[in-house]
């Protein structure tokens, strides 16, 4: 009988991924998602078995984890993330978990000005007062970023708009991710405790990465920078969440201050293959970002 595990927010991006990387790995995946619908149609369509829960109702968590050796904890930028932590947290010792992996974030600092980067502090810090045997995985910003909507519709024009001046990170793919997350649901031990960085291959700046776009896409994309207030504003007008507007507020001055440099090679040492690269991912995507608007 293959090890039974349990996936939250299965319908976004790392979620979804690693219900695919899971199966693919032989783990017999529980997908949990906030509703039924042609996402979660899709998850039982690879095989995984759909449940109906919320992070914000214990009960259904209860449910969830019933069963299951091992799960995945995910939270969106947004409020609520030390409510589900705690009501996570709760159901997963009442379910004996064998190990917990959650999704942090690589901005996660007690002293940001971001109301996020401090939850999601204080989330790990939950999860390790808890006792159940916990994995922090501290990912760097997300190469899907560039298909957001309020980055998407820019690069389309050949401009990479970022308020970050000179500072640096390793982009990595929710696809690489969910690979190292699938590896570490099967096989925890050695891990349980640890706080795990997770990069791309190459530390860069933001002119460096809209050379390497450049170069993938077959045209010219230029970075621009520009001070966070504006930024914040042009989202505003996009319909961007408050919550996601203070965050990138202080998420931003964290990112021009280096919280987010560095890189390692953690995805490679867990799953035997390197991240993709800025490129590659911009390959694999051309038809989006290489769309006329």
């Amino acid at each position: 009988m293959s090890k039974k595990v349990l996936i939250t927010g299965a319908a976004g991006d790392t979620g979804r991924a690693a219900v695919k990387e899971s199966l693919a790995v032989g783990l017999d995946v529980r997908a949990m998602v906030r509703k039924i619908d042609e996402r979660s149609d899709a998850l039982a369509k690879q095989g995984a078995e759909v449940v109906v829960g919320d992070l914000n109702d214990i009960n259904t968590l209860v449910l969830a984890l019933e069963g299951a050796e091992a799960a995945y904890f995910v939270w969106p930028v947004a409020p609520g993330l030390i409510n589900a932590t705690v009501n996570f947290a709760q159901a997963a010792k009442e379910a004996g978990m064998k190990a917990v992996l959650n999704l942090s974030q690589r901005s996660a600092d007690r002293n940001s000005t971001s109301d996020s980067c401090r939850d999601t502090y204080i989330s790990e810090q939950v999860f390790n007062w808890s006792g159940i045997p916990v994995i922090h995985l501290r990912p760097t910003y997300f190469l899907e970023w560039l298909l957001y909507p309020w980055q998407l519709p820019f690069v389309q024009q050949g401009v990479l708009r970022m308020p970050v001046g000179k500072g640096r990170h390793s982009p990595i793919a929710a696809a690489d991710q969910a690979r190292a997350i699938a590896v570490l649901l099967k096989n925890p031990e050695g891990h349980i405790g640890k706080t795990i960085p997770l990069s791309g291959p190459v530390e860069m700046d933001h002119e460096q990465m809209a050379a390497e776009l450049s170069e993938a896409l077959g045209r010219k994309i230029v970075f621009q920078d520009l001070p966070i207030e504006e930024y914040i504003a042009s989202l505003k007008q996009m319909g961007v969440p408050q919550y996601v507007l203070q965050h990138f507020s202080g998420a931003m001055l964290d990112y021009q201050h280096g919280h987010m440099s560095g890189a390692d090679n953690n995805i490679e040492l867990i799953t035997g293959k390197r991240p993709m690269t800025v490129g590659e991912y911009a390959k694999l995507h051309a038809d989006v970002l290489n769309a006329k608007q």
